[in-house]
C-alpha cells in the first residue's frame, strides 16, 4: 500500500525552525515529483514548495512559493525514502497543517492537482 507520513511538526516561536519530513513507504520517491502544501481552515491548499525526481528532466529542481521563498528548503533523500522541509525564520502566518504529496509525475509542481498520492498532514504552529 502506497504511504505518506510526515512528521515533525509541532509549536515553535517565531524565528524559530522546524524541519518536517516525509516518508514514504510501498513505492520509491525517486522516481516522483514531491511536494510541500499547507493548508488553514476556511482556505485553499497552498503549495510551499516542491522537488522534482532527480531523475527528471531538471535533475531534482526546486521551486518554492514566493511567501516562504528564502526561509524554506526543500530536499529529499532517495536512499531513505524521505523528503524534507527546513523552514527557518518561521512566523505566525506559517501556522498551517503541512501536508506531503507525491506525483506520477516528475516534475515538480505547486498545484495540489498536479499530486496522486497524499499524507495525513502535520500542524506547525508559530506562535509567541
Amino acid at each position: 500500500q502506497l504511504q505518506l507520513v510526515e512528521s515533525g511538526g509541532g509549536l515553535v516561536q517565531p524565528g524559530g525552525s522546524l524541519r518536517l519530513s516525509c516518508e514514504a513507504s510501498g513505492f520509491s520517491l525517486d522516481y516522483h515529483a514531491i511536494g510541500w502544501f499547507r493548508q488553514v481552515p476556511g482556505k485553499e491548499r497552498e503549495g510551499v514548495a516542491s522537488i522534482s525526481s532527480s531523475k527528471s528532466s531538471d535533475g531534482g529542481g526546486t521551486d518554492y512559493a514566493h511567501s516562504v521563498k528564502g526561509r524554506f528548503t526543500i530536499s529529499r533523500d532517495d536512499a531513505k525514502n524521505t523528503v524534507y522541509l527546513q523552514m527557518n525564520s518561521l512566523k505566525p502566518e506559517d501556522t498551517a497543517v503541512y501536508y506531503c504529496a507525491a506525483s506520477r509525475l516528475r516534475v515538480g509542481l505547486l498545484i495540489s492537482i498536479g499530486y496522486d498520492w497524499w499524507g495525513q498532514g502535520t500542524q506547525v504552529t508559530v506562535s509567541s
